[in-house]
């Protein structure tokens, strides 16, 4: 029985061991050792990356307002297109006597 017990702890410390090295080398395992030393992730530390996240938000914020914007253009088309039609009508009617 001693040689079962010493063959299973060696199975699970050869995979688990291999299992962790290759786990803290991925950028998952780098991100989880980050987060448990309370370091920021990269994005803090670049500020062109910073830039690029303020340029993004500002180009979102802009694009919000699209929805109403293209809703109003659409009334102006509606509406247009109703003086068109009451043109053309008028100017098929013979004229009043």
């Amino acid at each position: 029985m001693g040689d079962n017990v010493v063959g299973l702890v060696a199975v699970i410390l050869l995979f688990g061991g291999g299992t962790l090295a290759l786990l803290s080398l991925s950028p998952i395992g780098k991100a989880f050792a980050a987060r448990i030393l309370g370091k920021k992730g990269p994005i803090a530390d670049d500020e062109e990356t910073a830039e690029e996240v303020k340029e993004l938000r500002r180009e979102v914020e802009e694009m919000r307002h699209l929805p109403e914007q293209v809703s109003e253009l659409g009334e102006r088309v509606d509406f247009l297109e109703r003086l068109v039609a009451k043109q053309r009508e008028a100017e098929r009617l013979p004229p009043v006597r």
